[in-house]
């Protein structure tokens, strides 16, 4: 296996479970940013839109793609047969939690690495995560120094006071009155990515049960979006009422 087998995934920020449209997005955002024409011509600008272009010529084809992922794979087992043998691979795993609309909407993320060993001092790496992307998506950052390892983030759902998240579906409560329990009819509410949505309340229903908003919820990894399951919950109502005296 070729040492230098270019980790085309890494260049584009992404693992090999992303998706074909978050492929495009990635190289299409970066390719936009990193074009030489906007960074001087300098020979690194060049050199990354040139990087840029390599991975996304293979990545977008899905038989080049196949081809590539098994030599991936196979070079891979290579290193950690390596490491097994006492040569050094220093991989750091990394969770990292982000917000709801990070996930929809895409975001930038710095890593940075603080090795004491290391000469060059602190190893920094630009992660970006496109829209659409799932919980629990890995990213792999080949480390700068040396060794051969990489730094591998995974993102999660940071905790949210409205929104709980579980894989791609949402939760969240909605708190009605009496007389909207009692009759039904609409109820408008702020979803995930602050748009408003609207919920069809059944008449009587019960304090507790679930409505199910489908394609309201976070990306899947497959594609489409999770759903919004949202908890109604209300009052009773209670009234007073004077008796005569007898």
């Amino acid at each position: 296996m070729p040492p230098t087998l270019p980790d085309h995934y890494a260049t584009l920020g992404l693992d090999r479970r992303s998706t074909d449209a978050q492929i495009r997005t990635a190289y299409r955002l970066l390719a936009k940013e990193r074009h030489p024409d906007l960074n001087g011509n300098s020979p690194a600008s060049v050199a990354q839109a040139q990087a840029l272009n390599a991975a996304y010529d293979i990545l977008s084809d899905p038989e080049r793609r196949r081809l590539y992922d098994h030599e991936l794979a196979a070079r891979q087992k290579s290193v950690e047969r390596a490491g097994r043998t006492g040569r050094p691979t220093l991989n750091i795993a990394k969770e990292v939690h982000l917000r709801i609309d990070e996930f929809l909407h895409g975001t930038r993320l710095e890593i940075r690495v603080n090795e004491p060993a290391n000469p060059a001092g602190p190893e920094v790496y630009e992660l970006v995560v496109p829209s659409d992307t799932a919980p629990g998506t890995r990213y792999r950052l080949p480390r700068s120094h040396g060794s051969g390892g990489f730094v591998l983030v995974r993102v999660k759902v940071r905790p949210d006071f409205r929104f709980k998240a579980r894989g791609s579906d949402l939760r969240c409560d909605l708190k009605i009155n009496f007389q909207r329990a009692l009759q039904g009819g609409t109820e408008s509410m702020r979803g995930p990515t602050g748009n408003f949505l609207r919920v069809q309340i059944p008449p009587k229903v019960a304090r507790g049960e679930i409505i199910r908003l489908h394609g309201e919820g976070l990306p899947r990894a497959r594609g489409g979006r999770g759903d919004l399951l949202i908890r109604i919950l209300y009052m009773p109502g209670v009234q007073v009422r004077r008796t005569p005296r007898r």
